[in-house]
């Protein structure tokens, strides 16, 4: 049985961290965005091994290896799922300038 995509979170819980709801989303948020990146960045390099020169329809063919990778990735947990669990279990390194209003991950 697959893990659910929707998981229900304790507000107070994610607000702990930081003090504030909003605060501790916008955390979780940029540190999704850089797994994401990183994620898509070396998706992209293993797929680019198998790029063609060649634009002719009847030479494409489908490469299972290229089909195995591509699976492998869409059956990765989401990016901001790691992010959360990351953040829940005080794996996320992060620093709030008073002036700023911001947050800023290291």
């Amino acid at each position: 049985m697959s893990k659910a995509s929707i998981t229900t979170r304790d507000i107070d819980k994610m607000a702990e961290p930081t003090g504030n709801i909003y605060q501790s989303v916008a955390v979780v948020s940029k540190r999704a965005r850089q797994l994401s990146t990183r994620i898509k960045e070396e998706l992209s390099g293993k797929l680019a091994e198998f790029a063609s020169t060649v634009d002719n329809l009847e030479e494409v063919f489908e490469n299972r290896e290229q089909i195995e990778i591509s699976k492998f990735y869409e059956r990765m947990p989401k990016p901001s799922n790691v992010a959360t669990e990351e953040f829940l279990n005080g794996e996320i390194r992060y620093r709030m300038p008073e002036e700023e209003g911001e947050e800023t991950l290291d």
